[in-house]
């Protein structure tokens, strides 16, 4: 049994007397420990599948297993506890509380969780241990994405979910970021989802899943993925 299994899933949207497919019975399956890359255009259904990998939404038909766990059957309450202890989140807006310092955000993360990790020892990681005391409104785009990210890799999560994390930045700066998501897939040996309209980004994933007309139309499994510095776009 794979680590994360997406079973015949199906999302419709009532508008009035009409439904929308936003998924329409998508299957796919992800390795623990993996960097999954999902690219797609506008539309495709990558978002709707990572809210649904995130206990954000739920199913209108299909099973979604995480960890042996049937996440589509949960009820609220369990998806509340899924979401807190077992999912890391980041967006393209990094919705971070602009009254917090950069600390004090990532340290909020953690108190809502079992084992979190130093927050500290995290902002280090991602370089930010001299930027610790700025508030938001002081921390350029690239640094508050960092901030982002420590916020939900000090959570200590099973799966990192990450919505366009370079849209709102710059391309060198984006590039540190899609570094700093391979390195913690690495060394953290965390499940790391993506999803992008970029497809020049597949070559540093484990495994790319192209979305089309909301549904998976191909999976490939890349056995020698490179590091983002080898990538151009």
């Amino acid at each position: 049994m794979a680590y994360i299994e997406f079973k015949d899933v199906i999302k419709e949207y009532k508008m009035g007397e009409v439904a929308i497919k936003a998924l329409d019975n998508t299957n796919f399956e992800v390795e623990k420990g993996e960097l999954v890359v999902i690219v797609g255009p506008s539309g495709a259904g990558k978002t709707t599948a990572l809210n649904m990998l995130g206990g954000m939404d739920t199913v209108t038909s299909g099973t979604i297993i995480i960890d042996k766990k049937d996440i589509s059957k949960m009820k609220p309450k369990e998806l509340v506890k899924y979401r807190r202890e077992d999912i890391g989140f980041v967006f393209q807006f990094y919705n971070l509380v602009q009254n917090l310092t950069a600390l004090e955000n990532v340290e909020l993360a953690t108190q809502i969780c079992k084992k979190p990790l130093n927050p500290k020892t995290i902002m280090k990681k991602v370089g930010l241990e001299d930027r610790m005391d700025n508030f938001p409104s002081q921390l350029s785009g690239g640094e508050q994405q960092r901030v982002a990210i420590a916020r939900a890799i000090a959570k200590n999560p099973k799966i990192l979910l990450c919505d366009e994390p370079t849209g709102a930045l710059d391309y060198k700066t984006g590039k540190q970021i899609l570094q700093l998501l391979q390195d913690t897939c690495r060394k953290e040996k965390m499940t790391v989802i993506i999803i992008t309209h970029n497809t020049a980004l597949t070559p540093m994933a484990d495994r790319v899943i192209h979305f089309k007309n909301g549904t998976a139309v191909d999976i490939v499994k890349n056995e020698h993925p490179v590091s983002i510095e080898q990538i151009e776009w």
